[in-house]
Order: structure tokens, then C-alpha cells, then sequence
């Protein structure tokens, strides 16, 4: 059997991630303005779960790394990490899978509900991501172990 005009969303789901804005003209005419959510508004309808929030707070949490106790020291080294010297070695995507496994596990019982061990469990996430290939530099930030 057919199915009825109307038996599908006529603007879309909320997955197709667009926004329909409708206007009447100064003639009266109907106008609909199809225009893309971006996942990085603040104020975005569509999240509801304070998404935009939490993605303040890894952005914080993850910039703070980078001038963390896991960078060198020397002036040379100062943007070398610990997890680039794993990466020279193949390592780090493991190094990466078994700290969210760490964080994760003990989330609730070291510290209770400790909000960092969570912020880490995404940071990891995101470098497993990275080391995992789904994300990758051209050179893989390797080149000054060459």
C-alpha cells in the first residue's frame, strides 16, 4: 500500500541537523529558510543535556595538558608529551585504550564521583581516536623523533 504525503516528517527528524525558519512576505507568501546546526552554538536547541557545557570543560580540561607535568621541561621539548614518545613506539593507542579502561573503572570509588576521572576517560577517547587513525596528522606528530 502507498504510503500517505504525510506519513513522514515534512521538516526532517531531529537528526538531519538542520533548522527550518518559516516568514510570510510582504505579499503574504510562505517562506521556509532550511539552514545547518552547528554542534558548537551554546545555546543550541538540541542539546538538552547540557552538552555544551561538558564540551567547555574537556576544551578546558585538555588545553590544561599541554602545559601539565607530562610535557618536558627543556625549552626544546617543551611540546613533547609522554604519549608522543609511546607514539614513536606504537604504543600509544594501547597506552590510550587501557587509561580509559583505568579512569573509567575507577570512576565512583577513588575520589566518589570524581568529575576528572570522567574528563580523562574523553581526553583518552579523543588521543584514541587520534592513534587509531581516525583522525590523523599527516606525519602523526612524529616528525621530530625522525
Amino acid at each position: 500500500m502507498d504510503e500517505t504525503p504525510y506519513s513522514k516528517p515534512i521538516f526532517g527528524d531531529i537528526n538531519d541537523l538542520f533548522q527550518y525558519h518559516m516568514s510570510l512576505d510582504d505579499y503574504e507568501k510562505l517562506n521556509l529558510e532550511k539552514t545547518p546546526v552547528t554542534m558548537s552554538e551554546p545555546m543550541n536547541h538540541l542539546w538538552k543535556y547540557n552538552e555544551d557545557k561538558i564540551l567547555k570543560d574537556i576544551q578546558d580540561y585538555v588545553t590544561g595538558t599541554y602545559n601539565s607535568h607530562y610535557c618536558g621541561h627543556n625549552q626544546t621539548y617543551k611540546d613533547t608529551q609522554t604519549i608522543d614518545l609511546m607514539a614513536a613506539k606504537d604504543l600509544a593507542a594501547h597506552f590510550c585504550q587501557a587509561n580509559i579502561l583505568k579512569y573509567g573503572s575507577r570512576y565512583g570509588d577513588k575520589d566518589g564521583r570524581n568529575k576528572r576521572d570522567l574528563l580523562k576517560v574523553i581526553h583518552y577517547a579523543m588521543l584514541l581516536l587520534h592513534f587509531d587513525g581516525h583522525y590523523s596528522r599527516k606525519d602523526n606528530g612524529l616528525t621530530e623523533f625522525r
